[in-house]
């Protein structure tokens, strides 16, 4: 079993200390984002850019801190009774923006609504393993969950507390509208609901009634801006404080500007490729638009040619300018679950081709492959140049880079036979990708839910079966990378880059201490001194 305890930090607080006594104190913040919420209801979608944006207005029962190390919020200790349940004690004194008290009864309300009101991207992938739950006290509440389940604390990171009372009685269909006008959008965090414009501004108060440290900003705005260029030239003549995502190739001139400082971190983000497992897959047909007898992309030889096609250090240096790093498995080096013994990922067109030509595909076939464009930093100049890659080798890859609104949208709907997008292993275990995208899709073992195209291996599912219950954190190490080595062998999915992430901000009014799931949080950002 295992307990946690802890404090806020205590530079943390000191940041905060300091920021209050800046002369800067009280001006308003504003940012500009890549993409931001779909909607003001935190359990509409597990999309990073909506919860990122709503981590300002709803409190997680468990908070991630900037290196996803797990750290006390509205619960202020967790620990394991047996093996299926697990105790949570709450916070006290925790005030929601209308003044009403945070109970047991808000977090019980806020897991139970999850299934109802989840969207196209669903977030019950972080309540999957609650089976009932009891209120001991006004502050104490205990989850039972449906076996051991030793990352519970992990998956409740994700776990948005709203207002019981303000959202009572909303269905799927009358939640968005509830939230979007404010009406439902009641938190307990650091920063109160003002407006939202879908695809515009998200405007904030700071809440003078929160619980924890008092922010520097009376007022956080939070412009979505897709398009790059328009994000640095805002910020180059003044009209934002800091801006997101900055492209690579705009790193080098921002760093010779002297009223500019640009940070860069190494993020969780990976980009991987998921192919079609399913007998006919879209858009998969010979050279001359003819069908073929049988889908390539059921071949592991077809697969791992289209892998061995992709130039992972090229794709780092000149299509990420260096924001991006090969990687071999679903996870980045810090993940629980990791596995050190996997070797890199080959670059080699001849041995591709060959491979082709044992397949029985020597002239090799067509395909659509689809991308985000607008999500991740370069995620459209690297789907547009794998697509060049497999070309070289014969594989005729015309590209698909659609808006993160559609592509998501479509690629839940298994309209994509190949696609790339970046997923992030938020908890800081491998479980939650693997689990996610490489168990075959059983909504009974309530995992699956984002692996849409058919792949299923029983090995796989006894690895991440046995994982999900293991509460012997070496044994449970062991079965991730294991299970790590065999998303290599089977190559239904290719990671291809850890994606970096770059901010640039004013020099003299804002600092930022970036975080490694990429958050850009009004609360890691400060008064410059």
């Amino acid at each position: 079993m295992r307990a946690h305890h802890s404090g806020r930090s205590i530079a943390f607080g000191l940041a905060c200390a300091t920021a209050l006594a800046s002369p800067l104190f009280a001006q308003t913040l504003t940012i500009g984002v890549r993409g931001g919420p779909d909607s003001i209801d935190p359990h509409f979608t597990a999309s990073g850019t909506h919860a990122e944006a709503l981590k300002h207005v709803f409190d997680t029962l468990v908070w991630s801190g900037d290196g996803l190390e797990l750290e006390p919020r509205l619960a202020e200790s967790w620990k394991a009774v047996n093996d299926t349940t697990w105790e949570f004690k709450l916070r006290k004194g925790v005030k929601f923006h209308d003044g009403s008290d945070f109970t047991a009864e808000d977090v019980k309300f806020s897991i139970e609504r999850i299934p109802t009101v989840s969207g196209p991207n669903p977030t019950t992938i972080y309540v999957r393993r609650v089976k009932d739950i009891k209120i001991v006290d006004a502050h104490t509440i205990q989850i039972g969950t449906d076996g051991p389940a030793p990352n519970l604390p992990n998956d409740f990171i994700r776990l948005f507390v709203v207002s019981a009372k303000a959202a009572a009685g909303l269905t799927k269909e009358s939640a968005n509208p509830a939230f979007n006008t404010g009406k439902a959008a009641i938190g307990t965090g650091p920063y109160k609901y003002v407006s939202w414009e879908p695809k515009g501004d998200l405007v904030l108060d700071r809440f003078d009634g929160y619980w924890g440290p008092k922010e520097p900003w009376a007022k956080h705005i939070r412009k979505e801006i897709p398009n790059d260029a328009a994000r640095v030239a805002q910020l180059k003549a003044g009209q934002l404080d800091l801006i997101t995502r900055v492209p690579g190739t705009d790193i080098s001139m921002l760093r010779r500007d002297p009223k500019v400082n640009v940070q860069t971190i190494d993020t969780v983000y990976v980009y991987n490729i998921e192919f079609d497992m399913r007998d006919k897959p879209q858009g998969v047909v010979a050279k001359d638009g003819s069908p073929l007898e049988k889908s390539p992309l059921q071949n592991v030889k077809v697969r791992e040619a289209l892998d061995l096609a992709i130039d992972r250090a090229a794709l780092a240096e000149i299509a990420m300018e260096g924001l991006g790093k090969p990687v071999n498995q679903m996870v980045t080096p810090s993940i629980f679950g990791f596995n050190k013994k996997l070797p890199p990922r080959e670059y080699n067109p001849a041995k591709a081709k060959a491979l082709l030509a044992e397949a029985g595909y020597p002239n090799g076939f067509k395909l659509q492959f689809s991308f985000t464009k607008d999500r991740l930093p370069g995620d459209s100049i690297v789907g547009t140049s794998i697509a060049q890659m497999w070309a070289a080798i014969g594989v005729d890859a015309a590209p698909n880079a659609q808006p993160a609104t559609v592509f998501f949208p479509a690629r839940t709907r298994a309209e994509y036979s190949v696609s790339m997008s970046g997923w992030g292993t938020l908890t800081g275990e491998a479980h939650y990708t693997l689990s996610s995208l490489a168990h075959s899709n059983d909504k009974d073992k309530k995992m699956g839910a984002f692996n849409v195209l058919g792949y299923n291996n029983p090995e796989m599912d006894k690895l991440l079966q046995g994982a999900a219950i293991e509460m012997d954190e070496a044994k449970r190490r062991n079965l991730l990378e294991e299970a790590n080595a065999l998303v290599l062998k089977d190559r239904q999915r290719l990671p291809i880059l850890a994606v970096g992430s770059a901010w640039a901000m004013q020099k003299g009014k804002v600092v930022i201490k970036p975080r490694v799931d990429e958050d850009t949080l009004a609360m890691n950002i400060k008064p410059a001194q």
